[in-house]
């Protein structure tokens, strides 16, 4: 079963580290977001595969939307 990965804030996405496709492990970081001058790394909830990701350098994520699906291995 896929396994959604949530913003937890509004922010901006600072740095993407993975691309689609990309092998994960749990607690590896997906992105980094920027919200009042902080760093926030976003990490992956569990490993596999980076199905889809949703997020992009210099883009805008709300509370609740969905920044990857990880594919189980």
């Amino acid at each position: 079963m896929s396994e959604e990965v949530l913003a937890e804030m509004v922010a901006n996405v600072w740095k993407v580290v993975v691309g689609p496709g990309d092998a994960i492990s749990e607690g590896d970081t997906i992105c980094i977001l920027e919200s009042m001058k902080m760093e926030i790394p976003v990490e992956a909830t569990a490993s596999g595969t980076i199905g889809e990701l949703n997020v992009a350098e210099g883009g805008v994520v709300q509370e609740g939307d969905v920044i990857a699906v990880i594919e189980p291995a």
